[in-house]
C-alpha cells in the first residue's frame, strides 16, 4: 500500500518547526522559542516513537507501515534524518546569535567577558549559584549516578599537576531559568548559565588543584513507556505512580553529546551507561535542552516578540452576566486563542454558584498545573454541586499532574472515576444540569481541545456549546457509559470512538463517492492534526479515483502520499505551522449541495477511532456551518506559512501565484472586527 511512514512524516512536520526559526519575518525571540519547541519535540520523540523501535528491532521480521525495511533500518535512517536536521539547528541557532548582535544584544560565553562582567559573574556565582551546585566525582568503584530524563549535565574532565584525570559530573540547576543577563555600557549581554559554571571550574574543583578543567555538555533520553502490569492485588492509581517511578528507569534510547568531548570521558560515559557509539549516540554542539530556549529573555523589546494578540471576547458574550442564558437562546461555536478560553471559566463559576445547578460532569485529559477550571469545580463541590470528573490518568507526561488534581478533587468531596478499562478517555465533554421550574435543563460542551487554560492561548481548538436536550441527552449516555461501563447504545447526533466514528465516517466518503459516480458534486475537507489509519487512507484513496475532490489541512503526521497519478491524484494536502498550533479538528462532506459538518476530539490515527473514548459532533446550525468554512476557506487560502505535504515527504513551502495570505493573522482580524 502506498503509505509514508508516520516517524518519518512527523520528522517532516519538526523540521517545518524548526524552519519557522530560521524564518526572517518571525521575530528574533520568537524564533529561539521555535528552536526550543522543536528541542522539546524531539525529546518526546526520542522517549516514544523511538523507544518503540527499539523495542520492534527485536523482531527480525516485523513488517514496518511505509518502510520499505526493518526496524533497525528504521531507527537508522531516522538517526541519519536527525544528524541532518541537527546540521540545521545549529546553523539557524548562530544566524539568530548573529542578528541578535546587530541589535546590541549579545550572547556570549565565558571566554567573551570583561573585566568587569568577570567579577559580575563571580559574584553572581557566590551569591546565587554555588549552593545549587552537587559535583559527582566518577570513578569506577562507585556505582554511576541514575541521571534523569529532561536534565542537563555537564561532563568535567580534570588534570592536576600530576597529570592525574579525574572526571565528574554537575547537573545544570534547572529551577531559576538558564539565562542571566550581564551588564554591559554599549550592549545587552546574555549568558547561559552552562558557561557561568564552566567559568568557576577551578573554584568547585579546587582541593584537586587542577592545571585544566573542561566541561562538556551532554543530555539523556530514557524510553517513556508506562508498564502498566496485571497485578490485581494493587488499584489503578498504585499502578500508575509505580510506572511513574519505572519510566525514570527507563532503557536510554538516546544520548546527546558535544561533538568536541574528548574520546576518553565519552567512552568512560557511555561504559558507564552500558551504551555503544553509534545508533543511540547523537554528537552535537557545545549547549543542549534547547526546551530552555523557549523561556529567552525579550529584553522588554517588543520588535523581538510577534504583536500581541489578546484573545477576543464572543460578540454574544461580550456584554452579558450569565453565558448560561446566553447558550439557552442559541448554540455558540468558540475558536481558541483567538476568542477567550476564559469564556469557559466563567461559565463553570457560574454554574458554581448557581442555585439551580445541581450537578456538573467534565472528562479531563490535561489540565493546567494551577489550573482555574480545578479550582472552579472545587468551588462548585463546596456550593453542594454534585461534581463528577472523569480524570485520564494515563495522559502521557501528564500522569502526575492528574494525580495530583484527581486527589485534590477527592479531598473535597469530588466523585472521580478513571476512564474506561482499556481504553483512554480523550473525548472533551463538559456537561451542566439545571433545575428550573420543575424541568431539567442542560449546557452541554464538546470541543477538539483539553480544558487548559494556559495552552489554550498557544493551541488553536474550537468548543461547541449547546443548550440542545437531544444533544445533551446523548451525551448524558457517553458518561453513563464511562462511569458504568454501559452498552453504548445508538447516537444521531454524535460520533463515538470506539463504537461508532469509523463506520459513520467511511459512510460520508462513501456517500461523496456515489454522487460524484452518479455526475453530482462530491468533495471532502478534512482538518486534522495527524492521518495515519491504513484504513481511512484506502478509502480517501478510492474516493479520489472516483473523482471527489479532497483537501487536507494537517497539521503533524500525514501517512497519506497525495497527487499520485491514478491513485490519488485528487488529494491535496497542506500543513500550517504558525504562532498558534493548530489543533483543531473537523470535516466538511459535499453532500450533493447539503453539506454536512462534524467536528471532534479525534484525529484518523487507528488509536482514536478503535482504542479511545472520542467524541464528535454533527453541527446544524447553518450559522455556525457558516463559521467551520470560514475557518477552513482561510486556512486553504494560506500562502505565507502553509506548506505542501508531498509523497516524497519533503518540506516545500507553499507556492502560489496570489498575494500573500497570512491565514492565522487575517482569522484574528476577523475575531477582532466581529
Amino acid at each position: 500500500m502506498n503509505l509514508i511512514n508516520r516517524d518519518i512524516s512527523w520528522l517532516g512536520f519538526n523540521e517545518r518547526v524548526l524552519q519557522e526559526a530560521t524564518d526572517e519575518t518571525v521575530p528574533l525571540v520568537e524564533r529561539m522559542r521555535f528552536l526550543g519547541i522543536y528541542s522539546n519535540n524531539m525529546d518526546e520523540f526520542f522517549r516514544v516513537r523511538v523507544a518503540n523501535i527499539r523495542r520492534l528491532t527485536a523482531f527480525k521480521n516485523q513488517k514496518i507501515d511505509g518502510f520499505n525495511g526493518t526496524a533497525e533500518e528504521l531507527y537508522k535512517e531516522i538517526r541519519l534524518i536527525v544528524l541532518k536536521q541537527q546540521e540545521k539547528f545549529k546553523l539557524a541557532y548562530e544566524q539568530i546569535v548573529q542578528e541578535f548582535a546587530q541589535h546590541q544584544v549579545r550572547v556570549i560565553n565565558e571566554k567573551q567577558l570583561s573585566e568587569q562582567q568577570l567579577v559580575y559573574l563571580k559574584d553572581y556565582f557566590l551569591k546565587e549559584l554555588q549552593h545549587d551546585i552537587f559535583p559527582l566525582i566518577l570513578e569506577k568503584k562507585h556505582e554511576f549516578p541514575k541521571l534523569r530524563d529532561y536534565a542537563i549535565y555537564l561532563a568535567i574532565k580534570l588534570e592536576d599537576i600530576k597529570g592525574k584525570i579525574r572526571y565528574s559530573l554537575i547537573q545544570v540547576p534547572s529551577d531559576r531559568g538558564r539565562f542571566v543577563t550581564v551588564p554591559n555600557e554599549t550592549s545587552k549581554d546574555v549568558i547561559l548559565i552552562d558557561d557561568i559554571i564552566r567559568l568557576q571550574l577551578n573554584e568547585i574543583f579546587y582541593i584537586f588543584n587542577p592545571v585544566k578543567a573542561d566541561a562538556y555538555t551532554f543530555k539523556f533520553t530514557r524510553d517513556a513507556e508506562l508498564d502498566l502490569d496485571d497485578d490485581l492485588t494493587t488499584t489503578f492509581i498504585q499502578k500508575i505512580e509505580k510506572s511513574i517511578k519505572q519510566r525514570k528507569k527507563g532503557i536510554p534510547v538516546r544520548f546527546v553529546y558535544d561533538s568536541k568531548m574528548p574520546k576518553d570521558l565519552l567512552d568512560f560515559l557511555l561504559n558507564s551507561l552500558n551504551l555503544k557509539f553509534g545508533l543511540n549516540t547523537i554528537p552535537g554542539g557545545r549547549y543542549h535542552n534547547f526546551k530552555d530556549f523557549i523561556s529567552f529573555p525579550d529584553f522588554g523589546n517588543p520588535d523581538f516578540l510577534f504583536e500581541k494578540q489578546p484573545p477576543t471576547a464572543h460578540p454574544k458574550i461580550q456584554y452579558t452576566k450569565s453565558i448560561i442564558k446566553v447558550i439557552q437562546k442559541e448554540d455558540i461555536l468558540l475558536h481558541f486563542p483567538y476568542q477567550r478560553f476564559d469564556h469557559i471559566i466563567d461559565l463553570l463559576r457560574e454554574a458554581a454558584i448557581d442555585p439551580k445547578v445541581s450537578s456538573i460532569k467534565i472528562n479531563i485529559y490535561r489540565v493546567a498545573k494551577n489550573s482555574d477550571i480545578m479550582k472552579a469545580l472545587l468551588a462548585a463541590v463546596f456550593n453542594g454541586k454534585e461534581v463528577t470528573v472523569v480524570m485520564e490518568l494515563q495522559a502521557r507526561f501528564d500522569e502526575e499532574n492528574n494525580l495530583y488534581w484527581s486527589n485534590r478533587l477527592k479531598e473535597f468531596g469530588a466523585r472521580v472515576i478513571y476512564g474506561f478499562p482499556g481504553l483512554k478517555v480523550h473525548s472533551k465533554l463538559l456537561q451542566i444540569v439545571r433545575n428550573s421550574n420543575q424541568k431539567e435543563e442542560h449546557i452541554t460542551y464538546i470541543g477538539t481541545g483539553n480544558f487548559n487554560e494556559k495552552t489554550s492561548l498557544i493551541y488553536s481548538d474550537i468548543a461547541f456549546l449547546t443548550s440542545d436536550r437531544e444533544i445533551a441527552l446523548e451525551v448524558r449516555r457517553v458518561f453513563k457509559l464511562i462511569e458504568n461501563n454501559f452498552d453504548n447504545g445508538t447516537y444521531k447526533h454524535l460520533l463515538i470512538s470506539p463504537f461508532n466514528t469509523r463506520r459513520k465516517l467511511f459512510s460520508l466518503i462513501d456517500r461523496e463517492i456515489m454522487h460524484v459516480k452518479k455526475g453530482k458534486e462530491g468533495y471532502i475537507r478534512m482538518k486534522l492534526n495527524n492521518l495515519t489509519d491504513k484504513k481511512t487512507i484506502e478509502k480517501l484513496y478510492a474516493a479520489s479515483s472516483a473523482g471527489v475532490k479532497i483537501h487536507l489541512i494537517i497539521r503533524g503526521i500525514c501517512c497519506l502520499k497525495p497527487r499520485i497519478k491514478g491513485l490519488s491524484e485528487n488529494i491535496e494536502v497542506i500543513s500550517i505551522v504558525d504562532r498558534y498550533l493548530e489543533h483543531a479538528r473537523f470535516f466538511i462532506f459535499s453532500n450533493n449541495g447539503k453539506p454536512q459538518y462534524f467536528l471532534s476530539s479525534a484525529d484518523l490515527m487507528e488509536r482514536n477511532l478503535d482504542h479511545r473514548i472520542e467524541v464528535g459532533i454533527f453541527i446544524q446550525s447553518q450559522k455556525l456551518q457558516a463559521e467551520l468554512d470560514l475557518i477552513f476557506d482561510f486556512q486553504w487560502r494560506g500562502s505565507v506559512k502553509a506548506r505542501l505535504i508531498s509523497s516524497d515527504s519533503k518540506t516545500r513551502y507553499r507556492k502560489r501565484n496570489i498575494p500573500p495570505f497570512h491565514a492565522q493573522l487575517e482569522l484574528y482580524n476577523h475575531y477582532r472586527t466581529m
